[in-house]
């Protein structure tokens, strides 16, 4: 399933330039990232209640075109590979005129307490319902 997240850049988030600052844009992806877990019903907060965390292992990340200022953008997220100790997601950014302006792939690991922990079966078979190809 793909995940659509919107949101207006403000100047706080802006370079110099009038451009959406390059730390400005992890934290747009958390917050899409984090809006997706809840519309999977797994929520941060029900995970921390279960023991359980995930972690940003690896981040690759593509800048195409600039996010200007003002502008809207769509972030869509999803999931194409998970096991139960990482989960493998993309995102894609879109400006108001619908173009890629930026694309990224991570890899989340689970833990428990700080340390690296397999998804029990029944929270891993409920992510899976939500993978998404590609």
């Amino acid at each position: 399933m793909i995940f659509t997240f919107n949101k207006k850049i403000y100047g706080y988030e802006c370079d110099i330039y009038g451009h959406m600052n390059n730390a400005a844009y992890l934290q747009m992806l958390e917050a899409a990232r984090s809006d997706a877990l809840v519309e999977m019903d797994m929520s941060i907060a029900k995970l921390l209640k279960m023991d359980l965390q995930l972690f940003v292992l690896h981040y690759e990340l593509d800048y195409l075109k600039a996010l200007d200022l003002e502008d809207t953008v769509t972030v869509k997220s999803w999931f194409y590979e998970a096991n139960r100790l990482k989960g493998f997601w993309r995102q894609e950014a879109y400006n108001s005129q619908n173009e890629l302006c930026f694309s990224a792939k991570f890899t989340v690991v689970y833990a428990s307490q700080g340390k690296a922990k397999r998804l029990p079966i029944d929270v891993h078979e409920h992510f899976l319902k939500y993978l998404e190809e590609g």
